[in-house]
């Protein structure tokens, strides 16, 4: 197996050295001679090329990882997909759900395998978590909230909801299995004209059931923590943790002579088996390549959630006013 990688910056190095440790790094692209200096002395003998389009037409290269920036993602994965390898690109897809429909479009047509780096849809504790949900061991999903809060890493070219919350979504469509039915967010700008730092994104399912993703690149502290409440029980996975990431707990609430009671609840730690969720990532990738079978993160996925961070941002820039989403393409709706 052989991975050229186009991008080899903030996150295109953690790419390139996991894709090296599982011995499928081929070759490495980016337009910054530093960055290219950087790639030649940490693994030496491997390709290095400066265009992009000189990298796909390698032979040798059977598949590509891109991380580059955001907004060229739908025009090097078309690229990489036209010259007939198999694509894994950074989050997200594409900045249109437009663009990722004709992506997803392509890679079926000729039988490639197309992967969306949703990367906690990859981490050991979101797999147990998803476990915990589909078991029915937290019962009915009632609510569902996520924060991924930091101060930085700030972007000029898209805001905190783009560059934090697709993984949250990717996780929320997950565990609930269906895509929303209403959205509303609103957020706050203070650095950047027209680019919200901060963001609370609410979610409408299917049932009642709700979730809410509030993310910021402008917070005192860093902090990423998914909290699912059951009808039976409660979840919290914060990853964070050194240990212990994923806890359950007990909702101890009684109806009590027209009243409710409440006793805090002690956590009780779930064991999971860490990994280093992106090699859990890239040997997925790996293997779905090998194998020609549909990534857990597919195009679809990637389209899913480019749906529901484009009714986010309507919603954003109508001042929260709830934006309907369910049904807007059905043929990528979890049936």
């Amino acid at each position: 197996m052989k991975i050229g990688l186009i991008g080899h910056g903030y996150w295109g190095r953690n790419l390139a050295r996991v894709f090296h440790e599982l011995g499928a790094l081929h070759a490495v692209c980016d337009a910054s001679p530093e960055a290219l200096d950087s790639a030649k002395e940490r693994y030496p003998g491997i390709r290095l090329e400066s265009d992009p389009f000189a990298l796909l037409n390698d032979p040798e290269v059977q598949a590509v990882a891109l991380a580059t920036s955001a907004e060229s993602h739908y025009r090097l994965g078309r690229a990489v997909l036209d010259a007939g390898k198999d694509l894994f690109v950074e989050k997200p897809l594409a900045l249109r759900a437009s663009e990722a429909e004709r992506l997803v479009a392509l890679a079926e047509s000729r039988s490639q395998v197309l992967m969306v780096g949703h990367l906690l849809r990859y981490h050991p504790g979101i797999l147990k978590l998803k476990e915990l949900c589909t078991s029915g061991v937290l019962g009915r999903i009632e609510y569902v909230y996520s924060h991924r809060l930091n101060l930085g890493k700030v972007r000029r070219e898209e805001n905190a909801l783009w560059s934090f919350a697709p993984h949250d979504v990717s996780v929320l469509l997950h565990l609930f299995e269906m895509m929303p039915l209403q959205i509303s967010a609103v957020g706050g700008t203070y650095l950047q004209p027209n680019i919200a730092d901060v963001s609370v994104s609410n979610l409408l399912f299917d049932g009642g059931a709700r979730a809410h993703i509030f993310v910021s690149w402008l917070h005192p502290f860093k902090e990423q923590k998914l909290v699912v409440v059951g009808s039976k029980r409660m979840a919290v996975f914060d990853d964070l943790q050194p240990e212990h990431k994923l806890m359950i707990y007990d909702k101890n609430i009684e109806f009590v002579n027209g009243n409710f009671l409440t006793q805090r609840p002690e956590g009780v730690p779930v064991k999971v088996e860490m990994r280093e969720p992106l090699r859990n990532e890239c040997e997925h990738f790996l293997d779905c390549v090998r194998t020609r079978s549909t990534p857990w993160s597919d195009g679809a996925e990637g389209l899913r959630v480019l749906l529901v961070l484009q009714a986010c941002q309507k919603s954003l820039q109508l001042n929260g006013e709830p934006v309907e989403v369910g049904g807007v393409i059905k043929d990528v709706l979890y049936a």
